[in-house]
């Protein structure tokens, strides 16, 4: 985690040489009414003829000076800041992929893209264009009034009245947008999430004919953000005009009682052309302290919407000393009495089973019964609250989570392929890329290779978010391909055959029984994918309410029997099934 002022310490540098470029650009600024004294006390007033080529080289070398030092500044302020922001984005996109997913399950995914997009974009403008200006208005408005107190101290009163009146209308200004901008960051992410959601399930939208209650509900979204702004707009317009009057009002009050002095003889035409002209510099700055104020109230806004971010602690973490997965080819499976709570809700309860290496686990049971859990638990998705889970004698909290984590290729319930290529995504999940035999292998074992080798770019055909413009069983069996691909120690399918028609899923199963040297554990709710596992696991409630092969459980005429018989009828040679 790092904090905006750590990347402004970092790049000090860089900001330092800029600065120094906006001192002689300003300072070059400050000559031109010096100048322009000279001319009309000097060329006009006595007629020194001869100044004037002079006068008019140091006007082109002052202009010139400008535009090149103006340039560098703005050129070392906006490296600078896109230096900052890439940074930003980096480390705050690094910081949430190290979150665990409990984190993901109560965030919404809009609302993170609202602070890795339009958040970073805030804080990048304010440490680049809108921060130089900031300063180039401090260094510029600071000079100014010395320049204006050495021409004339009766004259610099007038700015030293007008000035305080502008901060402290700027100060209001910043401490009512600030508010009214922290609610506009939370309706950008709420606007944001609505639009994300209904565009990645558009075909639900339209399946249940939902288009005109997904409107209403965008529509009610983008009128709270459109009234925000508004609330904004009416602060800016509120305070603005009066910026605008006191700076016209400046240069103003200074010629009328400059005027009289002039005809007093206590200073000269020229010093009042020249303080004029500082007068006339000085408004731009106080013009532009509303909006400066505004973008940059916008920035420290999401700043601290990052670093709410920043402040979030995975819960699943690397152990201090992680050890190896002893002998993984040969790696027992153990669940010993686990538990899982969240909150105050049981999700699983004493579950404990051994998994041998090369043997297939079957686990069954009703939707909610907690087999998906013993997956996100087995990963490490989760921690358990009570028992221990162990790879090879070792429990996972002691292995890192990226060899746990390879040690499993899972084939998960809701299928999730990327917008890229079908060779992108079955080898994902790989730690070095495979080569397309390899590919084409994965693909013929889930039975995937036919559709894919009728793409007319075959392995380089782009798919869409989610895998549109596939089936259902496309993408399952793209997603089979994209474990087997990785030959880990232990192939986990959760429910990952429910799309499949029964002759793909039996072809599917014959392969897998072939591999011996794998081990298995298979979540399913047909009997078909699980009754030729070793052991079968039936669930119910979290807890383990029957267990045993196949002929085992339907010899006890239980719960699995009954789930057989509602699957399948009680017609004569219904065994043929798993024979």
């Amino acid at each position: 985690m790092r904090k905006v002022s750590a990347y402004i310490r970092k790049y000090w540098y860089m900001y330092a040489i800029a600065l120094v470029c906006m001192v002689i650009q300003v300072s070059l600024d400050m000559l031109s009414p010096q100048v322009t004294a000279s001319l009309i006390d000097d060329v006009l007033g006595k007629r020194q003829v001869d100044l004037l080529p002079k006068l008019l080289l140091l006007i082109f070398i002052i202009g010139a000076g400008r535009a090149i030092f103006g340039y560098l500044k703005e050129f070392l302020f906006d490296f600078t800041s896109s230096k900052i922001g890439n940074g930003i984005r980096q480390t705050l996109f690094t910081h949430i992929q190290s979150l665990s997913v409990d984190y993901f399950d109560r965030t919404n995914t809009g609302e993170l893209m609202s602070r890795v997009k339009d958040d970073v974009d805030k804080v990048w403008n304010a440490t680049g264009y809108v921060g130089m200006l900031v300063m180039e208005v401090t260094i510029h408005t600071t000079i100014i009034l010395f320049c204006m107190y050495r021409l004339n101290k009766r004259l610099f009163i007038i700015p030293v009245v007008v000035m305080p009146l502008v901060a402290c209308m700027a100060i209001l200004l910043e401490n009512r947008l600030g508010k009214v901008y922290d609610e506009i960051s939370e309706e950008n992410a709420a606007l944001n999430t609505v639009a994300q959601e209904n565009l990645a399930g558009v075909h639900t939208v339209k399946a249940f004919a939902r288009e005109p209650f997904e409107i209403k509900k965008f529509l009610s979204h983008n009128q709270r953000y459109y009234e925000l702004n508004m609330r904004q707009s009416k602060v800016l317009v509120r305070y603005q005009p009066l910026f605008q009057l006191i700076s016209r009002l400046l240069p103003i009050l200074a010629v009328i009682y400059g005027g009289f002095l002039v005809i007093d003889g206590e200073i000269t035409l020229g010093t009042l052309g020249a303080f004029s002209e500082y007068c006339t510099n000085i408004v731009w700055p106080m013009e532009m302290l509303g909006w400066l104020l505004n973008d940059l109230a916008s920035g420290v806004a999401s700043n601290r919407k990052i670093q709410r971010i920043y402040a979030q602690k995975p819960t699943i973490t690397e152990p201090e000393n992680p050890q190896p997965i002893r002998q993984p080819e040969k790696a027992v499976i153990e669940f010993d009495h686990v538990t899982w709570k969240v909150e105050d809700k049981t999700i699983l309860s004493n579950v404990s089973f051994t998994l041998e290496p090369g043997k297939t686990l079957g686990i069954m049971g009703a939707t909610g019964s907690g087999k998906t859990s013993i997956v996100q638990l087995l990963m490490r998705l989760f921690d358990v609250t009570e028992g221990e889970i162990r790879i090879g004698g070792t429990d996972i909290r002691k292995l890192s989570l990226e060899e746990l984590r390879r040690f499993t290729a899972p084939v998960l319930q809701d299928v999730f392929l990327f917008s890229d290529t079908v060779r992108a995504n079955v080898s994902m999940g790989c730690k070095e890329q495979p080569s397309d035999e390899e590919i084409w292998a994965a693909l013929d074992e889930a039975c995937a290779t036919e559709f894919v080798r009728e793409f007319r770019s075959g392995l380089d055909t782009l798919i869409g978010e989610r895998g549109i413009g596939l089936s259902g069983g496309q993408k399952q069996r793209i997603s089979m391909a994209r474990a087997f691909v990785r030959k880990a120690h232990l192939l986990v399918l959760d429910d990952s055959t429910s799309a499949l028609d029964m002759e793909t899923e039996r072809e599917i199963q014959g392969i897998l029984a072939r591999q011996k040297e794998q081990t298995r554990m298979i979540i399913a709710h047909r009997i078909s994918a699980v009754c030729a596992a070793d052991e079968i696991l039936v669930l119910e409630d979290g807890r383990i309410r029957e267990r045993g092969t196949h002929r085992e459980l339907m010899e006890k005429k239980g719960y699995y029997y009954e789930t057989y018989l509602s699957q399948y009828g009680e017609e004569e040679g219904r065994e043929r099934l798993c024979q």
